[in-house]
């Protein structure tokens, strides 16, 4: 990294992974492996959020949370970065387009679980995150019907990609989306908290 921001050449493909990480836990890394392996990614960038803009109560603070990440996600391809607190930004709409001004020619993926698939409509200019890049949808613990009959998943059903092209994602033209089943581990960051294994 150059002073705090990740190193990327016009033409690679970089999966961004958005969330508080409130706790980072084996699940993320697990996730962040197969999107690597299946979505035929030059590497995955942590965006880890100053704060999720759909939940009322805040995070822990960034740097205990990016200490944490670190810890977690240990891979030469994956950087933990705080990219939207050094941009300002609150909304994924609002980050991808900073990073697609800052890094030209860069093909971007937005990753995210199933579970994100389902509610995805809820998000600030959802669409146009759908329309200008290329998402990797990789299966969480209980969401995949409720993540195929989403709104985003409907609406978008004539760009879904296969999961036997996912390997092509990073290079494809929005509107496109891909759908892969994985391994899956069921740990969430809320059932850590309410563990008590990880406070505020």
């Amino acid at each position: 990294m150059r002073q705090g921001w990740p190193i990327a050449r016009a033409g690679q493909a970089i999966g961004l992974l958005g969330g508080s990480f409130d706790p980072p836990h084996a699940g993320h890394a697990h996730i962040t492996r197969e999107a690597l392996k299946r979505f035929g990614l030059d590497g995955v960038w942590w965006l880890v959020s100053p704060g999720n803009p759909l939940k009322h109560e805040g995070p822990a603070p960034i740097a205990r949370r990016m200490a944490a990440a670190r810890a977690v996600m240990d891979h030469p391809r994956v950087v933990v970065t705080d990219i939207e607190a050094r941009i300002g930004t609150r909304y994924t709409a609002e980050t991808l387009a900073g990073l697609m001004a800052r890094y030209p020619g860069v093909r971007f993926v937005w990753l995210m679980g199933a579970d994100n698939l389902a509610g995805f409509h809820r998000w600030d200019r959802w669409d146009w995150i759908m329309e200008n890049v290329p998402i990797g949808v990789i299966a969480r613990p209980g969401a995949g019907l409720a993540a195929r009959r989403s709104k985003a998943a409907l609406r978008y059903a004539p760009w879904q990609v296969p999961p036997r092209a996912a390997q092509g994602l990073g290079r494809m033209a929005a509107p496109s989306w891909c759908f892969v089943n994985v391994p899956m581990v069921d740990i969430s960051s809320s059932a850590i908290r309410a563990r008590g294994e990880w406070r505020r």
